[in-house]
């Protein structure tokens, strides 16, 4: 099947619960049974079967199902948020003493962990330049227990070389991690290019509505359930509530992300002959230093974009404040445009110390592109530049 038939129908194979065509939302926390025996066969895995919702429920096993059929893998995990999947996946598989190497402009939050919380725990992080992958490649030849990666960066759009890095960590006996949630997998499976493990944010273009918030990591079944285990006992599982709208945002994904894809390369276009825009970031414009590599593995270079502004912080502000089709909002991925800047979104976490020292620019406009006539959000943005 292809892409936009899997987020329709994968995981929704069975009869449903009264023949509903649509996906139930199952809220019991508990699941009986009629006899000790049976429960018994479930909870070893004799059995087909749910016992608490904290470890499964039907509604979050369909949403699995269909993540791991979109993204090519064995199985899936679902998480109650994105950062819950990357916190869980990275303490359930590093132990005191193992070595990560990863770039240096994560997502605030997973470089918050990076930063802090690992080293704490006596885990060694090597953080190189984002794009080097000459220097990742020699630091995970020195050895490590797990390689992470983002593409495209948020919300410095730069483009890793999937296939070259997963291709040095195989050679170390590294597991590799990517989050997806920018490109989605309308636009990359990194699972093809020799990616172990693919984690989303579900909250934002697989939901797509700005109204759940949800995690994900697929991956292959041995991996995936050491996973699970740290996260039965964490205890941050998906709520089934999320878990529904999560799917039926999915089922629009293909359509939202392929109108993302257009509207953004557009817009990224037009930002490039305005005046009064000093830089624009989109791997889909031929001058972006990363085009070929995200030519090579992306299907459409995505719906965000970032761009800096002549005039510096005042001129910024103004910017923003004047947008009339646009939601300054610290999220991304939805049907309306959203925009916002590092310190008030993607690494509102981290100190501006820490932002330099990751190399994010204080100054960067993020564009989450919408649903919305890219015709209207050009003429929205001309207008806010020329305030």
């Amino acid at each position: 099947m292809k892409l936009s038939t899997k987020g329709v129908w994968a995981g929704e194979e069975r009869t449903f619960f009264e023949n509903a065509t649509q996906v139930p939302v199952v809220h019991s926390v508990a699941f009986g049974y009629k006899t000790l025996q049976e429960w018994m066969d479930v909870t070893l895995g004799e059995k087909e079967g749910y016992i608490y919702s904290r470890n499964s429920n039907p509604t979050v096993n369909v949403f699995e199902k269909k993540m791991a059929a979109m993204e090519g893998t064995e199985t899936s995990v679902s998480f109650s948020t994105g950062m819950a999947a990357i916190s869980n996946t990275l303490f359930a598989l590093v132990r005191p003493g193992d070595r990560i190497v990863t770039q240096k402009d994560t997502y605030g939050g997973t470089s918050k962990i990076f930063l802090k919380y690992l080293p704490e725990y006596g885990v060694k992080v090597t953080m190189c330049e984002t794009g080097d992958h000459e220097s990742m490649e020699k630091e995970i030849a020195k050895g490590c227990r797990l390689v992470y990666l983002e593409t495209p960066t948020n919300p410095t759009l730069k483009i890793i070389d999937l296939q070259r890095l997963s291709s040095a960590a195989k050679e170390s006996g590294a597991i590799v991690v990517t989050d997806n949630t920018f490109s989605t997998p309308i636009n990359t499976n990194p699972a093809e290019f020799g990616v172990d493990l693919v984690i989303h944010s579900a909250t934002k273009f697989l939901c797509g509505h700005a109204d759940a918030l949800g995690g994900v990591v697929c991956g292959p079944s041995g991996l995936i359930k050491t996973i699970n285990s740290f996260r039965e006992i964490n205890g941050a599982a998906l709520h089934p509530m999320a878990a529904y709208l999560i799917v039926r945002g999915i089922k629009t994904l293909h359509l939202r992300v392929r109108e993302q894809n257009r509207s953004a390369l557009k817009i990224a276009g037009y930002l490039k002959t305005n005046p009064n825009i000093k830089e624009v970031l989109y791997p889909g414009l031929p001058g972006h230093k990363d085009h070929e590599i995200a030519k090579k593995q992306m299907r459409g270079f995505g719906g965000i974009l970032s761009f800096t502004v002549t005039g510096g912080e005042t001129r910024i502000k103004k910017v923003l404040d004047n947008l009339r089709l646009a939601k300054l909002a610290a999220n991304l991925g939805a049907v309306e445009t959203i925009a916002g800047i590092p310190a008030t979104t993607s690494h509102v976490e981290c100190s501006i110390e820490e932002r330099k020292q990751l190399g994010i620019p204080e100054g960067l406009i993020r564009y989450s592109v919408g649903i919305e006539d890219p015709e209207d959000l050009i003429a929205d943005l001309e207008q806010a530049l020329s305030q």
